[in-house]
Parts: structure tokens; C-alpha cells; sequence
């Protein structure tokens, strides 16, 4: 790995915290610090929305084919980092390279869809029903934009929310999760590299975000809010919006509901398992959370589940052969073990895993439990990691009504062979996004987001560009 950008990235320059403090990054794998970055206060806050401000009038006039070229280069920048970029990815989020190069690609491949849709943003002329006036509607940039990333996916989830912004004509400040902020710093010195002009993208890293964030979206020079996290920090981000009306787009948690009927090919809603369930280590909100599989054909499923899953190698993500890595943090592996710690106690059977190995780093094993008790809190509480949770069901009505039995509503996944049961229960599902005989619904060409307490907006597909858009509409009297 090329040594890493440790400052602030702010008006196009690399610049120190305002004083001088730094934060630690650290390696899931091994606890050990991997580096220090600049730790930015409020201070650090204003300059960046200051160079945003600055920046907005001139971007918005620049050309959309210009934007679209800027990202274009940008994309086939990444591409060609992809190793670079990956060894980045793992050494601070923890996946294996197999997995970390996947999103690279992936990431990369949103600043090629919105190089594309930044010269179709559409405008419309028409006349009104009186016959008296013409109607011009045009769509212009909402303005500088503050967008907040989670840590478990660095590099795409900085490029789904980037990209569209630079698209529409905004610009940006951007903050990363204090875990995860190399794969953003990498990214300012790509996108600078690709002609963006200073001042339109400014990344603040910092482990102080309420000091930073808070005077932002108060302060009424901020016109966008886009946050992906949790659920109990965005309902925090909302009501700072308030004063100030500040327009807002969240990607919240997830509970999603995995469901197998009787009539389902197993061997696909296994492959489809491995992939909705351990896919980033479980730690996504789109991981399955909650399997509902039915009793005629739920022993077959957990053992196979269990039996594939007691074949990954675990262990740090840069060594070779291995399929899966590191929990994020300690915090966040102690949760888990408290939700598997509470499901055994109501009676759950562990199938494979759930135990915690010795030595350093993160690391919590693939598990499977199967008879899992309904009032256990792993069924409410979004687990964030390597656990299936079997619960069975008999009929449809009975698991459509305990799949919707959640304040969550991002995605669930249905495996049956009859289409009509199929589009059924999807359109029956009270959730954002479905995968019907398949565990991967994330494309950058699809609107991806949840219903109910998941969020609001939509990002990617051709309205991922809408929330960084506002319409005007001028009316010309007919002459």
C-alpha cells in the first residue's frame, strides 16, 4: 500500500486541523494503529463551507458536459487504482481484497452513471391549460451540500453521494466516518487529479462530528443534507435540518426479512444467503437480517447454510485464501456477541460459530442458530454482522405480516419457483427494495433506498441526481 493523505482537504489544498489535533485509524485485523489523520474542529468546519460557498456560483455555470468529463476521468482514474485502492479498503475496513476490489469497481461505476446523467438533467417548455402562458421549467443545483458516509463501504459510499452532487452542479462537504477516512482522502486527490476545480469537493476527517456537523446544518448556508447511518443519529440530523429547512436525503438501518418458501430451489436461496447474509462480513444495511424459512424445508436449509458457512477461512483480509475478515471495532463485535449471547439463552441452537476466537483484532466467526425465539433482540435490533437467524413459518399471510412487524422497511429478500406468489409477496413486503431469487439488489443503476424508518430519497438510478436539483418554473404571458 502507497503511503496514505493523512490532512484535511479544503478550497483544493492539503492543510493540518486548525489545532493541530489528529485521530488514530486503526487495522480491524490487528487493533493496531495503522496511522494518524487530522482530527478537524470547528474551525476546520467553517473554512470548508466557506470554500464550498465560495466555489458554488461558478460550478453551477460550468458546463454539464465539462462535470460529466471531470467525473468521467475521475471513474477511469479509480479503475486504474483498483489495487491500490483496494489494499486502502482492507487495511482500514478489515473485508478481504477479493471483496474490497469488488468495490472499487462499484464505486468507480457511479461516477461513470452520473457522468452520463449529468447532461440529461432535464428542462420543458409548454403552454398552460388558460392559453395565456407559457410555462419554461428548468432545474438548477440546490446548492453546497454536506454529505456524511458510514465505515462499511469507504470508497462507494463516498462516490454514490459525490457523484450526483458534482453532476447536478453542487458542492460539497464531505465526512467520513472517523473509522474509515483513507479511502475519501484517496478520493479528493483522484477526483482533484480528474480537473475538479478547487473548492467544489472539501473533506473534513474528524472523530468530533456533533462540533462540526451541527453548526453546519444550522447555519443556513448548507442547502443538502445526504447522511447514511443509523437510524437514531439521522432522526438527530433531522431536527438540526429544521431551523433552517435544510433539504435531506437518509440511507437508515435495515431489518431485512429473508424468506423461503416450500417451493423455493434451495441451492439458490443458499448461494443467495452467502451473499445477502456475509457479503461485507453482514456488516450492510441491505444484509439479511431476519430469515423466515418454511417449516417443511427449514432443517434442509440451516444445515446447508451451516455447512457452507463453517467452510469460510477467517482472517485478516490481505491474506490469501482467506473469505472473510474482521468486525469494524471492538464495539461493535461486543454487540453482536450480546445479541447471539441473548438469542442461546431463549433457546436458539448454534449451528456453527458463535464464539468469540482468541488473539488480536475484530474477528467474530460465521454463525448459523436455528430455532431462534421471536422475542429474541436480534430480531428487532439490526445485528451488523455474520449471524443467520432461522425462524420458521407456515403460510403466507403469517410471514408477510411478521416481515412488516418492524419500524424498518429498506429490504427483503423472497425465494419461491412461482411467479405469481413471487410478485406477490414482494409488492405485499412494506420495504424499499426486493431481491426476488437473488441476494444482491445494490446496482448504481437502480434507486436504492427504504420506506418507514430506513430513510428518505432515493440514490443511484436515473433519480439518484433528483435531491441535488431543484425546479424553477417561469411563467411567459403569451403575446
Amino acid at each position: 500500500m502507497t503511503e496514505a493523505l493523512t490532512q484535511l482537504f479544503i478550497g483544493g489544498s492539503w492543510v493540518d486541523a486548525a489545532d493541530g489535533a489528529t485521530m488514530p485509524v486503526d487495522d480491524p485485523a490487528t487493533g493496531e494503529i495503522l496511522c494518524h489523520v487530522a482530527d478537524a474542529g470547528p474551525k476546520d468546519a467553517r473554512l470548508a463551507e466557506e470554500a464550498a460557498v465560495q466555489a458554488q456560483a461558478g460550478w453551477a455555470r460550468t458546463a454539464p458536459r465539462a462535470r460529466s468529463e471531470i467525473l468521467r476521468r475521475a471513474y477511469e482514474l479509480i479503475l486504474d487504482r483498483t489495487d491500490e485502492l483496494a489494499h486502502l479498503i482492507t487495511s482500514e475496513m478489515g473485508k478481504p481484497l477479493t471483496e474490497a476490489r469488488d468495490e472499487v469497481t462499484y464505486a468507480a461505476e457511479f461516477f461513470r452513471w452520473f457522468s452520463e446523467e449529468a447532461v440529461r438533467i432535464d428542462a420543458s417548455c409548454g403552454l398552460l391549460p388558460d392559453g395565456r402562458n407559457r410555462m419554461l421549467l428548468s432545474r438548477r443545483p440546490v446548492g453546497p451540500c454536506l454529505l456524511i458516509t458510514p465505515w462499511n463501504f469507504p470508497l462507494a459510499m463516498g462516490t454514490r453521494k459525490i457523484g450526483p452532487a458534482i453532476a447536478a452542479g453542487c458542492t460539497i462537504i464531505l465526512k467520513p466516518a472517523p473509522q474509515t477516512p483513507l479511502s475519501s482522502l484517496a478520493l479528493a486527490g483522484i477526483v482533484k487529479e480528474a480537473g475538479l476545480p478547487d473548492g467544489v469537493l472539501n473533506i473534513v476527517t474528524t472523530s468530533r462530528a456533533g462540533e462540526v456537523c451541527e453548526p453546519l446544518l444550522r447555519g443556513g448556508r448548507i442547502r443538502k443534507l445526504s447522511f447514511t447511518g443509523s437510524t437514531a443519529v439521522g432522526r438527530l440530523l433531522l431536527a438540526q435540518c429544521a431551523d433552517t429547512v435544510v433539504r435531506t436525503s437518509m440511507k437508515l438501518g435495515g431489518n431485512a426479512p429473508f424468506i423461503v418458501f416450500d417451493d423455493a430451489d434451495l441451492d439458490v436461496a443458499v448461494d443467495a444467503a452467502m451473499v445477502a447474509k456475509m457479503r461485507n462480513m453482514g456488516e450492510a444495511c441491505t444484509a439479511a437480517n431476519r430469515f423466515f424459512v418454511h417449516r417443511s424445508v427449514s432443517d434442509d436449509f440451516a444445515r446447508r447454510l451451516a455447512t457452507r458457512m463453517r467452510a469460510l477461512v477467517v482472517g485478516p483480509g490481505t491474506r490469501r485464501g482467506v473469505d472473510f475478515g474482521p468486525l469494524i471495532d471492538a464495539t461493535q463485535r461486543a454487540k453482536v456477541e450480546k445479541l447471539v449471547a441473548d438469542a442461546v439463552e431463549r433457546g436458539a441452537q448454534v449451528l456453527v460459530g458463535g464464539r468469540t476466537p482468541l488473539g488480536p483484532g475484530y474477528f467474530y466467526p460465521p454463525t448459523v442458530l436455528s430455532d431462534v425465539d421471536p422475542g429474541s433482540r436480534l430480531m428487532d435490533t439490526e445485528i451488523f454482522g455474520p449471524v443467520a437467524a432461522i425462524l420458521t413459518f407456515d403460510d403466507e399471510d403469517e410471514v408477510l405480516r411478521r416481515a412488516n412487524d418492524t419500524s424498518w422497511g429498506l429490504v427483503g429478500y423472497v425465494f419461491t419457483q412461482g411467479l405469481d406468489r413471487g410478485l406477490r409477496v414482494s409488492e405485499g413486503l412494506e420495504v424499499g427494495m426486493v431481491g426476488l431469487n437473488t441476494g444482491l439488489v445494490s446496482n448504481p443503476a437502480a434507486p436504492f433506498g427504504g420506506v418507514k424508518q430506513s430513510g428518505l430519497g432515493r440514490e443511484g438510478g436515473r433519480v439518484g441526481i433528483d435531491d441535488f436539483l431543484e425546479y424553477q418554473y417561469v411563467a411567459v404571458p403569451v403575446r
